[in-house]
């Protein structure tokens, strides 16, 4: 008969039980639930990782719509216009031109502008 209780099923065990530590209740004592309870957590860990991603990009585009409607110009005809005229920024580096320093984000939407127009 296979022995299921040696020093490695030991070791597994335990190794569970750090990754479940701080659950409520039998999700941290239980062994059968502490699994599940990982497991699960480790699901919503990943699925939250890429939300977080997509969170961040609305956030961005959100901030430099904001700004670009103050100085007459939507969104997407900015990324029309920064494509147009080859200024390749990302949205995160946009978003923090815009809020930090206004006058330069003005400089690069007029920029946009012109391509656009041209």
């Amino acid at each position: 008969m296979r022995a299921t209780n040696g020093a490695s099923r030991h070791k597994m065990i335990k190794r569970m039980k750090k990754r479940a530590s701080g659950f409520f209740s039998g999700r941290s004592k239980m062994y059968r639930v502490i699994c599940e309870a990982v497991r699960r957590a480790e699901q919503q860990g990943f699925a939250g990782r890429k939300m977080k991603k997509r969170q961040f990009r609305q956030l961005w585009i959100k901030r430099i719509s904001i700004e670009c409607r103050k100085l007459d110009i939507t969104y997407s005809r900015l990324i029309a216009g920064l494509e147009k005229a080859d200024i390749r920024l990302d949205r995160k580096q946009l978003s923090e031109l815009a809020i930090a320093q206004p006058a330069a984000f003005a400089e690069v939407v007029a920029k946009a502008k012109a391509a656009v127009a041209a």
